[in-house]
């Protein structure tokens, strides 16, 4: 059986009024089991997409341990001489995680 294909699932999102990422809520992979929720500062989540760790928007389901309900990888783009984190591949000028709820 093989193991999923991302190191960690974002399920909420939280934004500073100039729109970049503030923190995530997220569930991040440790070998073949997932932490409970943890929360990634904009800082943290940018490192890890760095080290070359996959993250994708989803949501665990409920009452079933390691599944989730997954959509789009989470990317880390360069536009403008800025980094910015994206769902999908729209490129865009400042952090948006389409699909991803915001707190």
């Amino acid at each position: 059986m093989f193991g999923p294909k991302f190191d960690g699932v974002i399920e909420a999102v939280h934004y500073t009024p100039d729109g970049q990422v503030a923190w995530v809520r997220v569930y991040e992979r440790s070998g073949a089991a997932f932490s409970d929720c943890v929360i990634l500062d904009r800082a943290k989540l940018v490192e890890r997409l760095k080290a070359k760790k996959r993250f994708v928007a989803g949501r665990r389901v409920p009452r079933m341990a390691a599944t989730f309900d997954t959509s789009v990888p989470v990317r880390l783009i360069r536009e403008q001489g800025r980094e910015v984190l994206i769902t999908g591949y729209l490129k865009r000028e400042q952090d948006y995680l389409e699909g991803i709820p915001i707190i």
